[in-house]
């Protein structure tokens, strides 16, 4: 017979905060939505609603018929697909090794890992050294420097570490070479954490807007966050353009705020569509990766 569960003060006090905290994170994406789709009056009325009033689609119009948000579209696609590919690979390929405790040198080659967590070049080294490379103002410079990271690479070293040796054993006896069990066995065993390190990796470029800024000057090469700050920052420009007029004035705020949530909606939809699919690995990557090993 099954028991029914208790609730006790602690599970009360618990779910009520995560309920409370649930709503304080969801509440901005719905009023940006709710916004976005609202009319002139709507948005007036109550700047804070939670659903759309006079249902208005002018400002996605407006924003969509603009090509340059989508060649910065394609950019960022360009960079996000090769950057968590690239990145997948070099992480399983640094992972494994280091994962073997017989491997030489194995603890330098931990220590140098996480030396890079606690100290790096800074700014301007990584710009010169962008410019030597050659690579500035090249959608290159913004797939290089988050490539590999320090933190990511111990996850999966971790993660792999407790994969049991068993298996390869058996596969050896069986005649398997190294890059074969890499690839049949680990790489399939270790799904759970490469989906979680490609969502940190995809997360990061598609929000990647420091390193556009710095690198890159083209116009026909702005990542999609470069293209969003210069929507914003045109806004501001006709507030401040239509401050002689009051009525103008108005109008043109409603339609800044409008056009401002409408390129925040069209910016965060692709990355959301993309949780849902990797949400099942996300929470066993992170407990066995971070597992030390």
């Amino acid at each position: 017979m099954r028991k029914r569960k208790r609730l006790n003060m602690f599970n009360i006090v618990n779910h009520t905060l995560l309920v409370i905290i649930g709503i304080m994170m969801l509440y901005p994406i719905v009023n940006v939505t709710a916004v976005s789709f609202s009319s002139y009056t709507a948005y007036i009325d109550n700047p804070m609603r939670i659903w759309p009033e006079g249902f208005n689609v002018d400002a996605y119009r407006q924003i969509m018929a603009n090509p340059v948000l989508w060649r910065s579209y394609l950019n960022t696609i360009i960079v996000t697909v090769s950057g968590v590919s690239i990145g997948a690979a070099l992480y399983i390929l640094t992972g494994y090794p280091l994962s073997k405790k017989h491997l030489k040198g194995r603890q330098l080659f931990m220590l140098l890992v996480i030396f890079t967590m606690l100290f790096n070049g800074g700014m301007i080294p990584n710009y010169y050294l962008m410019k030597t490379l050659g690579l500035l103002d090249t959608l290159a410079a913004l797939v290089l420097p988050p490539l590999l990271t320090g933190f990511s690479l111990i996850l999966m070293k971790n993660f792999m570490e407790n994969l049991p040796e068993e298996l390869e054993e058996a596969a050896k006896i069986d005649g398997a070479s190294d890059p074969y069990i890499l690839w049949r066995i680990i790489v399939p065993l270790s799904k759970p954490i490469i989906a979680t390190l490609c969502l940190f990796a995809a997360v990061t470029y598609w929000n990647n807007f420091f390193t556009g800024i710095v690198y890159i000057r083209s116009v026909d090469k702005w990542p999609l966050m470069l293209f969003l700050r210069e929507v914003i920052e045109a806004s501001k420009m006709r507030e401040l353009a239509s401050g002689g007029n009051a009525a103008e004035m108005s109008m043109d705020q409603v339609m800044t705020e409008n056009i401002k949530y409408a390129s925040l909606i069209i910016v965060i939809l692709p990355i959301l569509f993309v949780y849902p699919f990797v949400q099942k690995y996300f929470v066993k990557g992170i407990m066995l990766g971070s597992v030390k090993g």
